[in-house]
């Protein structure tokens, strides 16, 4: 497996939780305080488009790591769960740094 399934993943998963925290705010204040709700509108447009591109990102990345559907599973809800990505996120590093294929460079030659 490429480091690039891994660094898109990671970044999805980054911009996703952030919107999705964003997102929270958006709504607080749109129902809590009757303010903000074109914001909240273009947010949520915005965190549903990314989190298609997440889930597509995170796809490709169990495919290739060849997770179980359970796991797999798990890592597509945790777009969904303010802050779960983030720490899903760094599981998921950890389980696929191993399987790199470029994971040690080979120095290059003069």
């Amino acid at each position: 497996m490429k480091r690039s399934v891994l660094t898109r993943y990671r970044v999805m998963a980054y911009v996703t939780a952030v919107m999705l925290l964003v997102l929270c705010t958006c709504m607080i204040f749109k129902y809590g305080f009757d303010t903000g709700e074109g914001l909240t509108l273009v947010v949520s447009q915005l965190h549903g488009v990314l989190y298609i591109i997440y889930l597509v990102f995170a796809f490709d990345l169990g495919s290739k790591a060849k997770w179980p559907m359970g796991k797999l599973l798990w890592v597509l809800i945790a777009g969904t769960i303010p802050t779960a990505a983030f720490f899903v996120e760094r599981k998921v590093v950890r389980e696929v740094e191993p399987l790199l294929a470029d994971a040690a460079p080979v120095p290059a030659k003069a």
